[in-house]
């Protein structure tokens, strides 16, 4: 027998907003990018020890992590003191400092010739991971010194006299 099928804006007939089934199947969707997160920022905090490890890039690889999975822990380290105007700075303008640009190379250069140094086999593996890491933070932009955006819009720059005149001028006979 056939049961005959609900409109979507019907009601559950338990009176919910959505079966218990749905609700678990969005729990254990958030379960992959929660451990992914806290692994992310783990590494993060360990990078700020370990050369080896960068830590920017998995602080902002956790924030996007907690921003899928939990909003209590994006908004943790939004407010965190350490790592959270990195990751503000990082939504607001893509971009990273440059000390912080500076630090991680030096970084990543000595940590790269550590490993070479030590290890027996594949001596080039951390050194082109670095490379890749760094190659991809050369070509972000730069951020300002000391300037870390505000929430919300940020105001569009005045255009010089001489611009805003220039589209009044006709350029003819």
């Amino acid at each position: 027998m056939v049961s005959p099928s609900r409109s979507a804006n019907d009601a559950p007939p338990s009176g919910r907003s959505q079966p218990s089934s749905l609700q678990h199947r969005h729990r254990w969707r958030r379960w992959p990018w929660l451990l992914g997160g806290a692994v992310s920022l783990l590494l993060g905090v360990v990078g700020v020890v370990l050369p080896l490890l960068p830590t920017t890039p998995f602080v902002l690889l956790a924030a996007f992590c907690f921003a899928r999975g939990s909003e209590r822990w994006e908004a943790w380290l939004l407010q965190h003191p350490r790592f959270g105007p990195m990751v503000r700075q990082w939504r607001a303008s893509r971009a990273i400092p440059l000390r912080a640009k500076q630090m991680a190379w030096g970084m990543m250069a000595v940590s790269s010739l550590l490993s070479a140094w030590v290890m027996p086999v594949l001596k080039w593996v951390p050194a082109l991971c670095c490379l890749c890491v760094g190659l991809w933070m050369w070509r972000l932009p730069t951020a300002t010194a000391g300037a870390e955006p505000v929430t919300g819009d940020a105001p569009v720059p005045e255009q010089p006299a001489d611009a805003q005149h220039e589209d009044s001028r006709q350029t003819g006979p």
